[in-house]
This record gives C-alpha cells, sequence and structure tokens, in this order.
C-alpha cells in the first residue's frame, strides 16, 4: 500500500502562485462541491454563486465555507494585481527618467549648436576659392593644365588655332629574303649563292 504523503504534499502546493502571471493562470481549486478550474477570477465568481445558493436554501455553514475559498483566490488576485502594479510603476519611472536625460541631451546640444552659429570663428567654413586674381599671384598652389594654357576660356574650339600633326619617318623594311627555289637551282649548280645587299 502506498504513502499518502508526498501526494498531498504536491496537492498543497499545485494552488500556490509559483511566480508568473497569476491574474492569467488557470488553477484547479477542491472545493466542497467537488472540483472548480478557472483562472482566479473565474474561481471568485464560482465561489460566490455557490455561495449565494447555499445561503438561499438556509445552509449557512456551506455558504460560508464558500466564501472563504472566494476569499483566498481574491487574495491571491489582489496579490499578484499589486505585483503587477508596482512593476508596471518601476517601468514608468525608468521611462520618465530615460525621457528626462535624452531631453536634457538634445536640450544640450540644440545649445551647442547655437553658440556655435552665434560665433563665427566656430562656424563651418564653407570650402571656396576665390579664383579671379589667379593671374595676378606667380605661386596660388594650382597646377596649371596643358588645356589651361592653349586655349583661353573664352575660345571655343572652332576658334582655337588648329595644331600642326607632326609627321613620322617612315619605318626601315627588311629586305626581302630570296625565294627558295632559286637557292635550291644555285646549290645544284654549284654555283655560290650571291650574297644580298
Amino acid at each position: 500500500m502506498r504513502s499518502s504523503k508526498p501526494r498531498s504534499r504536491a496537492k498543497n502546493n499545485r494552488n500556490r502562485p509559483s511566480g508568473g502571471n497569476v491574474v492569467n493562470r488557470v488553477f484547479d481549486s477542491s472545493g466542497p462541491e467537488g472540483k472548480v478550474r478557472g483562472t482566479p477570477q473565474q474561481i471568485i465568481d464560482k465561489y460566490n454563486q455557490l455561495a449565494r445558493d447555499a445561503q438561499l436554501s438556509n445552509d449557512r455553514v456551506a455558504a460560508e465555507n464558500f466564501q472563504q475559498h472566494a476569499e483566498h483566490y481574491l487574495r491571491m488576485l489582489s496579490e499578484a494585481q499589486r505585483e503587477i502594479d508596482a512593476r508596471r510603476e518601476e517601468q514608468e519611472r525608468q521611462n520618465r527618467e530615460r525621457q528626462a536625460e535624452r531631453d536634457r541631451e538634445r536640450a544640450e546640444r540644440q545649445e551647442r549648436e547655437a553658440t556655435r552659429q552665434s560665433d563665427p570663428a566656430e562656424a563651418p567654413q564653407p570650402d571656396v576659392m576665390d579664383l579671379t586674381h589667379r593671374a595676378s599671384e606667380p605661386d596660388s598652389g594650382l597646377v596649371e593644365t596643358p588645356e589651361n594654357k592653349e586655349t583661353p576660356a573664352a575660345e571655343t574650339p572652332e576658334e582655337a588655332p588648329r595644331k600642326e600633326k607632326p609627321t613620322r619617318k617612315p619605318r626601315a623594311r627588311k629586305p626581302k629574303p630570296a625565294p627558295e627555289a632559286k637557292e635550291d637551282a644555285s646549290a645544284d649548280t654549284g654555283d655560290a649563292p650571291e650574297a644580298a645587299e
């Protein structure tokens, strides 16, 4: 025969909240009339209904028993709700602190930009060079390109003077080798081949 101790221990721990979301968790409640299953709010409603029915039938003991079961789940629900509210308030407080920090950083950044814009020495300077007096300065640091030297900016390509193309020297050609048939013929006759000039 098995001992009922381990089972009763497990049964007592079953209805205790073990963290998590108690509000939406499903419980099995063993009441005087049998098991009641549901979320804490559903169990509370069911036990309150059973307590009213017991009062109507003039069974004060059963009504009190059902009310005590309902109060147990009501305490569990209110405690879980308190924890949820405390967590929510903590998150809201952290969010307010983060938002205040962001606002402070944004105000400091805007203030720095405003002081930078009001002080012309700190304002970003444009990268523009004045090229109007370039010809008067002998060494301006700019490199002159051949296009600028040959054609003034006002001239169009049609108006520009045409350059003469340099003439090329003709390439020297190698002399053609003598045809092989002549060499063969001269070898047969025993004549020495003439030196090519």
